[in-house]
């Protein structure tokens, strides 16, 4: 009997004990949780929510048509990745620096714009190659003016107060990064080889790097930077560019087009790791957006969609894409308008959107992939970014 008594306090103690270490660590975890007070976003149109539209008009319908029910400045048919990080943060959606109506910029900026480039291009929105003239380099001046002329104004109180952010929210922000695609995207429209555009990565990382040092010299402690996805598999540069079937993987995609976007990716993560060497304050996370969307695309099934690589919204061909019917587009006949490039019935259930971006439901699906670090280096979650090392 006293035997048995005692085993039973033993293994009293060994469960209090075990939940005990448990409750610990889980105190232990919730303690190191950011608390991030604001966001400051780079990057292209996967991250764009109103920049470019401010700029040169607002697309029109179908945008929007999933969530905000009316185009809000996004190239989808809802919310982006970095609405849905916004959201698991708790903060605000992001507006855009450069809309000025109707923006509230207290918990932070989103400097990114669609057709952006983190090389500056030789050529602009309106001439041939199609690509934004705002580059990273642009944004990050658009962020140092932005970081300076908002303390101004919010020294003098009244309304500046509730609109724009505190001094010091510039080194307890998020910056989010989702940039480079359009720099791969940009050397195929100017016709060079998967060759030459893979010659010139290193110098796109070169600028890609002085962006990152220039803000951790403004502050910038915490970020969470994205590979580029895989190109090879958007319909627009399959239609537009289409290769051998030798070339076409099991997915479905153009495995030149691809093999690019890993090559960048690997000198990414080498920059990255650079950059936590030189930059002793920062915590930086790798994230590989890569994996997360090639696997939409290549287990549809598995994430709950049924069409990987046609565009939801668009006109005819093999990808239900027209480079001169994009989405929306309209022709007349007999005097009336007529909508020809229409969006599919149930977005919900279509990775790619308008044949060059992402439905809501993938991008939903992307940032369920990424939040908790499993395609992350370190392997951190987003609530936990502002962290170095665990």
């Amino acid at each position: 009997m006293k035997m048995n008594s005692r085993s039973r306090l033993m293994t009293l103690w060994f469960v209090i004990s075990v939940a005990l270490c448990f409750n610990a660590r889980n105190s232990v975890s919730a303690s190191k949780q950011c608390n991030f007070p604001a966001i400051f976003n780079f990057g292209d149109s996967n991250s764009d929510t109103g920049g470019l539209s401010a700029a040169f008009g607002q697309p029109g319908p179908p945008q929007g048509m999933t969530y905000f029910h009316h185009p809000a400045g996004r190239y989808c048919d809802g919310r982006l990745i970095v609405d849905f990080i916004a959201k698991k943060l708790g903060l605000p959606y992001l507006n855009a620096f450069l809309d000025s109506v109707g923006s509230n910029y207290s918990h932070g900026a989103n400097f990114a714009t669609a057709g952006s480039t983190i090389r500056p291009q030789n050529t602009t929105l309106h001439q041939s190659g199609g690509f934004s003239p705002f580059s990273l380099d642009v944004q990050f001046n658009q962020f140092s003016d932005f970081q300076r002329r908002t303390q101004i104004f919010r020294n003098k109180g009244g309304v500046y107060e509730t609109l724009l952010p505190k001094a010091e929210y510039f080194s307890q922000a998020l910056y989010t990064f989702d940039i480079g695609q359009n720099d791969l995207a940009s050397g195929y429209f100017h016709n060079m080889s998967t060759d030459q555009v893979r010659a010139y990565v290193p110098d796109v990382l070169d600028q890609f790097k002085n962006v990152i040092k220039y803000i951790y010299n403004h502050g910038g402690r915490s970020f969470w930077v994205h590979n580029t996805g895989p190109v090879g598999c958007l319909p627009y540069i399959m239609d537009l560019h289409p290769v051998k079937r030798s070339l076409v993987d099991k997915a479905g995609c153009a495995t030149p087009y691809n093999e690019v976007a890993k090559f960048f990716n690997r000198e990414l993560k080498k920059v990255v790791v650079q950059l936590r060497k030189e930059l002793p304050l920062a915590a930086i996370t790798y994230v590989d957006v890569y994996a997360a969307k090639y696997s939409l695309i290549s287990h549809p099934k598995k994430h709950g969609f049924e069409e990987p690589l046609r565009a939801c919204c668009g006109h005819g061909g093999k990808y239900n894409y027209n480079l001169h019917m994009g989405c929306g587009a309209k022709i007349k006949r007999g005097g009336k308008e007529i909508l020809v490039a229409k969006p599919c019935k149930d977005p919900s259930v279509w990775v790619n959107w308008d044949g060059v971006h992402y439905t809501q439901a993938a991008n939903k699906r992307v940032l369920e992939q990424i939040v908790d670090g499993a395609f992350s280096d370190p392997p951190i979650p987003l609530n936990m970014a502002c962290h170095r090392n665990l």
